[in-house]
């Protein structure tokens, strides 16, 4: 299996330095079966950052849902997943109708940052492209109340001109990290079985940690587009900041504590063991051994 290490580190500092901390909390999917169980959620929530002397403010546009597309792409091997890549297509939609863009996302995520910083995700197509390195909390994989933490270097680009039905080495030529993969470079591409995902998304509001530390908070559901069932829910919160070393520790503790109190506040609510991106791999034959 070749590892993320033995590809070269960038150049592009500081976009090897993390600039992103989220907060995933996975939600069981039977909850989701109206627009209100957001509200619902977002008043727990609001309820247990009381309790913290965490201040809140709820979004003007919390009735606002949004929709988009959600593909992933892989071999039928899971070559990328299970080597900790993940390549994703999500097209937005306004009206029912989608927009002319989407954005494609190549990301590599592992529980180690050095190991995560190491791979170089610039792709080799000209023109605008976002790079993002972020933590992700996550919680523990069999008991509430936890924290376990991952690290996701990815990269984004906005309507990209790749047929992502080829052969693995055609992509790779965008992707130059996939390069490191073990696998007959004509493996062929295709969607993850066959599984599309509708995403409903709302932002819920902001939280405000004190000392310059704020998140926003979002909540969102993803359904199988061909069933029409609900796959799971997610809440989320996500902080930004110049500087990991410069964030304030008790700001930092504090946020930390409502993820965990969130937990057991909302214990019906909660979807121990997997994320969605997993739920989505889980649901073919194909044998899965990235265990996130």
């Amino acid at each position: 299996m070749t590892t993320a290490a033995a590809l070269p580190i960038t150049d592009g500092h500081p976009l090897d330095q993390v600039h992103y901390r989220e907060y995933k909390i996975l939600l069981r999917p039977e909850h989701f079966t109206a627009r209100q169980s957001f509200d619902e959620f977002w008043k727990v929530a609001r309820h247990t950052a009381k309790e913290l002397g965490v201040d809140t403010t709820t979004s003007a546009d919390a009735d606002d849902n949004f929709i988009r597309e959600v593909l992933f792409y892989d071999t039928a091997n899971f070559d990328l997943y299970n080597h900790c890549f993940i390549l994703r297509k999500r097209t937005f939609y306004e009206h029912g109708w989608p927009r002319n863009e989407h954005e494609l996302v190549l990301k590599f995520r592992h529980a180690d940052a050095d190991v995560a910083a190491a791979v170089d995700v610039r792709p080799t197509l000209s023109g605008e492209h976002k790079i993002k390195f972020k933590e992700e909390l996550l919680l523990q994989h069999h008991e509430l109340g936890g924290i376990r933490s991952t690290f996701s270097h990815g990269v984004e680009l906005i309507s990209p001109r790749i047929t992502l039905e080829s052969g693995l080495a055609d992509i790779a030529t965008t992707f130059p990290a996939l390069r490191t993969l073990e696998v007959a470079p004509d493996a062929r591409m295709a969607l993850v079985n066959s599984v599309a995902v509708e995403e409903i998304e709302t932002a819920l509001g902001d939280l405000y940690f004190g000392h310059g530390l704020a998140a926003k908070a979002t909540i969102a559901v993803w359904r199988n587009r061909a069933t029409e069932a609900s796959l799971a829910g997610e809440f989320a919160f996500q902080c930004k900041f110049r500087r990991y070393e410069n964030l304030h520790k008790k700001a930092l503790k504090l946020s930390e504590e409502f993820y965990r109190r969130v937990q057991l506040a909302a214990r019906q609510w909660i979807l121990l063991g997997t994320t969605k991106t997993a739920m989505v791999y889980g649901l073919g034959t194909s044998r899965v051994t990235n265990h996130e």
